[in-house]
């Protein structure tokens, strides 16, 4: 095949990938099999192997390629992509259509529903996907362009494209995705993500597009922001034109002219929600017409021709037939309630955690009563109360000996968590084993929930230093396994050796003992020997910790079975000393931040790891000696107190505009 042959092939493998991938990402009406889509795409990819010069970043080969970014570079959006206002009751939008109907004739209005997820800018030059960025704060936002490209409902290419075409839509996570992500994080030890909303922010924002293309990602399209060579009189309009481009366009749009219309269609959408395969907040009403947006223009932040309804928590309620007892990672024993299914939020619930026995005292919840309960804005369902209890029930308790081993279960001094003390209880081996292989711990790829049960349930793998002396042909007898991937999974584990001490400290699974702290540790110690040598004072001098921390540390590293694990590491050949990482810069040097709140798409330890590479020091407490606090939402009392000092207040993006 020479070079005119080649690229002939590529153009129609192109358009016939294309297609496809529009029927099954977008029109969920696929027209070939799954292995039918991976031949055609294989055959591209051997063309653009064999030439490398017909490469293009729209190509379908491209959607997940390239190395990490490390940093997102900052892009000021030529329109404003502005917020909306928004409103808690029906007669809010009657007084928002009176006063659309006293400055225009005749307005009509969109109602859409409100996708909850996160707001980015897509730009086309010639029908070509350019550039992909999120909102910031409506002025200024970040480049996620690599990111973008793995969101398979996007268009990297339009036919018959204008010259110059950005949209705005959000980027979303589909429930299904995020119970499936959660579900992953709560095995590997991880804290999972509360929501979808925060889910897709997190995802969108990872610096490796790879790991945003595991995340399942989709994204809907509902405004033009700019348009060159090409003119509309509406916003529906608009969206009809978008959806012949091939854009996923939001799901429904309904034209109307009177305010029972809109009211009907907000509760029209609210009874339908629990339908939909993603989460909204509200329903968007705008007016329809160009023109007269024009004329009744907008504030600094928001536009006065649209308004965002946003429906009130749902409570409901409901039986409780069960309190199950469940034991986790660390051997804490957490009851959950089992009610009888109920839709809040769109999804249907049976099921949320209550906490700690003190938590079941509190609220008096017995097995047989009649609960409420809610989501409020979040995807996690909680019990609020006991209204009613069923005759002859009693006060439940927490068993006294763990329910799956039946060692006698302990609750600590100072803590409100029943535990079970037995480091060898099967409930607790998996996974901890999950965690010590888990991204942030020791990384080991290929070793996710699914194989570490395997090799627990077959007895290959007792204790995370069985790892190391795996065996391949062990590995290639179980059903998991062929050849290449044993081969994969035995090059991971000896990779993972040398991780360094902070990876191991994490992974060995210290209680109140994250990321962060391991990092701690390993700075001040430098090595395993050190560490294990310290004192519980020595400990607490560390910034950050306590007494508690400290006492975590030494009473885990003083056990018998955890000294002779790190015995059986070292003589595995796992590296433990430390290499600190900097990125060089110390433009943070002698400044002290405080963290509060939960920001948009950073974890707390993302963010302080963030600016301690750049030199910075990271309190617990604010004080005159605070020169930043980093707020994100339902920031507490650390905010009003800096109010108060006068200290400066940073938002994550303006954290993150420090450090570009």
């Amino acid at each position: 095949m020479d070079i005119s042959q080649a690229r002939k092939r590529a153009e129609e493998l192109t358009e016939l990938l294309d297609k496809y991938t529009y029927q099954y990402y977008v029109l969920d009406d696929p027209e070939v099999s799954d292995y039918e889509f991976d031949m055609l795409m294989q055959e591209l990819k051997a063309i653009e192997a064999e030439f490398p010069e017909l490469v293009s970043p729209s190509s379908p080969t491209q959607r997940v390629g390239g190395m990490a970014s490390g940093k997102f570079a900052k892009v000021e959006h030529a329109v404003q992509m502005a917020s909306l206002q928004d409103v808690f009751s029906l007669e809010q939008v009657d007084a928002f259509v009176e006063r659309c109907n006293e400055q225009l004739t005749s307005p009509e209005y969109s109602v859409e529903p409100k996708i909850d997820g996160l707001s980015v800018s897509l730009e086309y030059t010639d029908g070509v996907l350019t550039r992909g960025s999120t909102r910031g704060d409506g002025f200024v936002g970040e480049d996620v362009t690599a990111n973008i490209r793995t969101i398979r409902s996007i268009p990297l290419r339009l036919k018959d494209a204008p010259e110059f075409l950005e949209v705005r839509g959000e980027v979303y996570m589909p429930r299904a995705s995020f119970f499936e992500l959660v579900e992953q994080q709560e095995l590997e030890g991880e804290q999972p993500f509360k929501n979808p909303r925060n889910a897709a922010a997190g995802s969108l924002r990872q610096k490796d597009p790879k790991i945003t293309a595991g995340r399942k990602l989709d994204m809907f399209i509902f405004n033009v922001q700019q348009v060159r060579g090409r003119e509309f009189a509406s916003h529906t309009e608009s969206l009809d034109y978008l959806r012949t481009l091939g854009f996923k366009t939001v799901p429904t749009y309904r034209k109307c002219t009177k305010t029972a219309e809109i009211k009907a269609e907000i509760e029209r959408i609210g009874n339908e929600r629990a339908d939909f395969s993603f989460d909204i907040d509200g329903v968007v009403i705008k007016v329809n017409d160009l023109a007269q947006r024009d004329i009744m223009g907008a504030t600094a932040k928001t536009p006065k021709w649209a308004v965002a309804y946003k429906y009130p928590p749902e409570e409901k309620e409901t039986i409780l037939r069960d309190i199950e007892v469940n034991v986790g990672r660390t051997g804490a024993i957490t009851p959950v309630a089992v009610f009888d299914s109920i839709i809040l939020a769109g999804t249907a619930v049976s099921r949320a955690v209550l906490h700690n026995q003190d938590f079941i005292d509190e609220k008096d919840i017995r097995i047989g009563d009649t609960i409420v309960v809610r989501k409020a804005g979040e995807i996690i369902p909680e019990v609020l109360r006991s209204v009613t209890h069923k005759e002859g029930s009693s006060a439940f308790r927490l068993p006294a000996v763990c329910p799956i081993c039946g060692t006698p279960s302990v609750r600590e001094e100072g803590e409100s968590v029943l535990r079970c003390p037995n480091v060898e209880c099967p409930a607790q081996l998996l996974k901890n084993l999950i965690h010590y292989a888990s991204k942030e711990a020791m990384n080991i790829d290929g070793l996710g929930p699914a194989n570490m049960k395997l090799l627990t349930e077959t007895g290959l793998v007792k204790s995370p230093a069985d790892l190391y002396a795996l065996d391949r042909d062990k590995l290639v007898s179980l059903d998991r396994f062929a050849e290449k991937s044993a081969d994969n999974l035995i090059a991971a584990i000896a990779a993972s050796k040398q991780a360094g001490l902070d990876r191991l400290i994490h992974a060995l699974g210290i209680r109140n003992i994250g990321r962060r702290a391991a990092v701690l540790l390993s700075e001040r110690f430098g090595d395993m020997d050190s560490l294990l040598a310290a004192d519980k004072d020595r400990i607490a001098e560390i910034d950050g910790f306590g007494e508690v921390m400290a006492e975590s540390v030494v009473k885990a590293l003083g056990e018998p079975h955890m000294r002779e694990l790190i015995g059986r590491l070292k003589a595995a050949g796992v590296e433990m000393t430390y290499e600190k990482q900097t990125t060089g810069d110390d433009r943070f040097a002698g400044l002290t931040f405080v963290l509060t709140g939960t920001l948009p798409t950073m974890k707390r330890d993302e963010a302080k790891a963030l600016i301690e590479s750049y030199g910075g020091k990271v309190s617990g407490s604010v004080s005159k000696k605070t020169n930043y606090v980093v707020a994100g939402e339902d920031a507490g009392s650390k905010l009003t107190k800096a109010q108060e000092l006068g200290i400066a207040v940073l938002s994550e993006a303006e954290l993150l505009e420090k450090t570009n």
